[in-house]
């Protein structure tokens, strides 16, 4: 070969390789181009299972709390029904009874076993709904009956039949009551 012939074959491969290196810069481009893209989709993914395992924790510890706070809530329904035959046994007593000498003692321990029950209740959130006098709310009381009353604004609770209850900020158990109405 001569020296033409190897300056022409120079020129062609120095010609030859930019061009040859362009499509592979341009790969390596739209390669780290795709890369950062998946990377800022899995930073993305990352973001969106971090947010749902927090609102997962969160609302987890709701239930939780909600739990403990409401556990007894099925054992306090019955109770309730032990709480009001022991208001009706305490009702039924007549006063010459309770001034007895002997059922003093009975009448006494009916009445501390009363208060000791309202104690735990207490304790445990259960709240009894004041109702005679207030106006009805269908989230605590049931009305029964109405009585025709020109004494007391109609919605207004007249009398209560059964006491209404809370579970700390639920309704345990609503109030029976009858409501007055407009007299005929």
């Amino acid at each position: 070969m001569s020296e033409d012939n190897l300056n022409v074959e120079n020129t062609e491969v120095v010609d030859q390789l930019p061009e040859e290196d362009a499509p592979v810069a341009d790969d390596q481009g739209e390669r780290i181009a795709a890369l950062e893209a998946e990377l800022a989709t899995a930073k993305q993914d990352i973001l969106y299972a971090h947010a749902d395992t927090q609102n997962v924790r969160r609302r987890l510890e709701k239930e939780l709390a909600d739990t403990r706070a409401y556990a007894s809530t099925a054992f306090a329904r019955d109770i309730l029904s032990v709480a009001d035959n022991l208001s009706r046994a305490l009702a039924a007593i007549p006063a010459e009874l309770r001034e007895d000498e002997k059922f003093k003692g009975l009448v006494a321990g009916l009445e501390a076993t009363g208060r000791e029950l309202e104690a735990v209740f207490g304790r445990n959130g259960i709240s009894k709904i004041e109702s005679v006098g207030q106006p009805l709310d269908p989230n605590k009381h049931q009305a029964m009956m109405e009585t025709p009353s020109a004494d007391a604004a109609p919605g207004t609770i007249l009398i209560e039949m059964q006491a209404g209850y809370m579970i700390k900020d639920r309704l345990l158990r609503p109030a029976l009551v009858s409501v007055a109405k407009a007299p005929d």
